[in-house]
């Protein structure tokens, strides 16, 4: 989703950002985190220091509801994420966990451009359609020219012939979802939990922020195991007090 949010509205959640700390992170990254503590290997957590979201995400989050993919999301952790080229920010392929945080993966791409590499270790194969080039220098959506059209003006200017689809193994693939300034991105279902996610270094032109927020997983949501935890975290996590922890 492009243009989230408004020039002036980045500006504002920025400045606020930069009144508190950043912490050194891994790769190069810079973070604030706003959530619960947790140690992910041993399956436990607490509140500890954690007093809620920013005041400046509420209205981030009001807007995610005119967001058909994002019905009944609630944001359960906020980590913020500062990523700069002479610092060679990057953040390796990786899957966030689940045992704590639920499906979607929701993130606000803040200040500058990247890619978001998708990356997959499956022994499955998967099909990929290719697109032809027009003379303008657009693609075509795949399929829209078949393979007999395409190589029949193959020999007129501005026309390239295209290949039947094709079945490559998963891990062979990697795909790159361009991710404009104020963008919303949403991973979930395959995107979540068979493609791994990565940021690197070489799309990394200039500073660049990550707001990246959490929901809570079925185990700790209604009906779940630990459902009243959930209920004291979100609690806590809406309440929009938050500083960082």
């Amino acid at each position: 989703m492009e243009e989230f949010i408004s020039e002036d509205e980045e500006s504002e959640i920025v400045e606020l950002m930069d009144r508190d700390d950043w912490k050194p992170s891994q790769s190069g990254r810079k973070k604030q985190d706003y959530g619960p503590k947790v140690n992910f290997k041993k399956q436990r957590l607490k509140a500890g220091s954690f007093t809620g979201l920013p005041s400046f995400s509420k209205k981030i989050v009001a807007q995610m509801k005119a967001c058909s993919v994002l019905g009944g999301f609630l944001p359960v952790e906020q980590c913020n994420l500062d990523y700069m080229p002479e610092r060679g920010s990057a953040i390796d392929a990786h899957f966030d966990d689940w045992w704590l945080w639920g499906e979607r993966l929701v993130s606000l791409n803040l200040l500058s451009k990247t890619v978001l590499s998708m990356s997959c270790d499956s022994e499955d194969s998967i099909q990929l359609f290719p697109t032809s080039s027009k003379g303008n220098g657009e693609l075509s959506p795949p399929g829209s020219l078949t393979e007999t059209s395409a190589c029949k003006n193959s020999d007129e200017e501005g026309i390239n012939c295209i290949l039947s689809p094709r079945l490559v193994p998963s891990k062979e693939v990697t795909v790159a979802i361009h991710l404009p300034q104020r963008s919303l991105v949403v991973l979930y279902g395959d995107a979540r939990y068979k493609w791994k996610h990565a940021i690197y270094r070489k799309h990394i032109e200039h500073r660049r922020i990550c707001v990246a927020f959490r929901e809570l997983s079925a185990e700790f949501s209604a009906g779940g195991r630990h459902e009243q935890l959930g209920k004291e975290l979100l609690e806590i996590a809406l309440s929009f007090q938050g500083r960082p922890v």
